[in-house]
């Protein structure tokens, strides 16, 4: 007796239980404190990256958009160039190349504002100088 009835409770699908029981409603469990009205993430890769400095992963980045962009893929180089300089914010050349990627995009403004970001943090250098002429002549 004690078998049927742990059976009928694991398999409800029985034909005489069917009949006797009206399905229940499913309601979602209520939202905690927290949570709100934003639902929980449960997706790990739907979360935003959080940037620290790191200068491997910003070379990382730099070697790839270094091989898009001889590929003719500005686009996705640029995308590279700009998770290099979030990864390491006083990497000259990621702004340097990043600009070189706009400006094959035809992206006037967002080039300038990388070569002027060259140009802030590396005034005197080989791409500062280089940035400074850009800035100069046609942009």
């Amino acid at each position: 007796m004690l078998g049927s009835l742990l059976l009928a409770a694991a398999y409800p699908a029985f034909p005489q239980q069917s009949q006797q029981q009206a399905s229940p409603e499913k309601t979602p469990p209520p939202a905690t404190k927290d949570e709100g009205d934003n639902p929980p993430e449960e997706d790990e890769t739907e979360k935003p990256t959080v940037y620290s400095f790191n200068p491997i992963q910003a070379e990382q980045e730099m070697k790839v958009g270094n091989f898009y962009m001889h590929k003719g893929s500005y686009r996705a180089a640029a995308n590279r160039y700009e998770e290099a300089s979030r990864w390491n914010p006083g990497l000259t050349e990621a702004y340097f190349r990043l600009a070189e990627a706009r400006e094959k995009l035809k992206e006037p403004d967002a080039a300038r504002k990388a070569f002027t970001r060259v140009v802030q943090l590396a005034p005197d250098s080989k791409l500062g100088k280089e940035a400074k002429h850009k800035l100069a002549g046609k942009l």
